[in-house]
């Protein structure tokens, strides 16, 4: 099993940054796929952002593209998702996942969610 316990979220106001965290426990994601995904309300989960299991590859939504950096550290278990520009309709609750494979997806077929941190952007 793998636990995931994000952090980091807030209010911000437009055009500021976050930094998200990811910390995991349980049985070692070195080799484990990760990602980001947020949910607005009234909407459906969303993929922002993933690193494959080496962190060669990351991968990224048109609308977050430019804007956010996945990034991973392998020796802290722990993934990072640095956003900057924040926008309004960037506020959502952002989950991370954990996923058995090296490879990445942008579909939310990943094998283990964290519960979730909130991000707030102001206008």
């Amino acid at each position: 099993q793998v636990q995931l316990v994000e952090s980091g979220g807030g209010l911000v106001q437009t055009g500021g940054s976050l930094r998200l965290s990811c910390v995991a426990s349980g049985r070692t994601v070195t080799n484990y796929a990760m990602g980001w995904f947020r949910q607005a309300p009234g909407k459906e989960r969303e993929f922002v952002a993933s690193i494959s299991g080496s962190g060669g590859i990351t991968d990224y939504a048109d609308s977050t593209t430019g804007r956010f950096a996945i990034s991973r550290d392998n020796a802290r278990k722990s993934v990072y998702l640095q956003m900057n520009k924040l926008r309004p309709e960037d506020t959502a609750v952002y989950y991370c996942a954990a996923r058995a494979s090296i490879f990445a997806t942008t579909r939310p077929q990943y094998d283990y969610w964290g519960q979730g941190t909130q991000v707030t952007v102001s206008s």
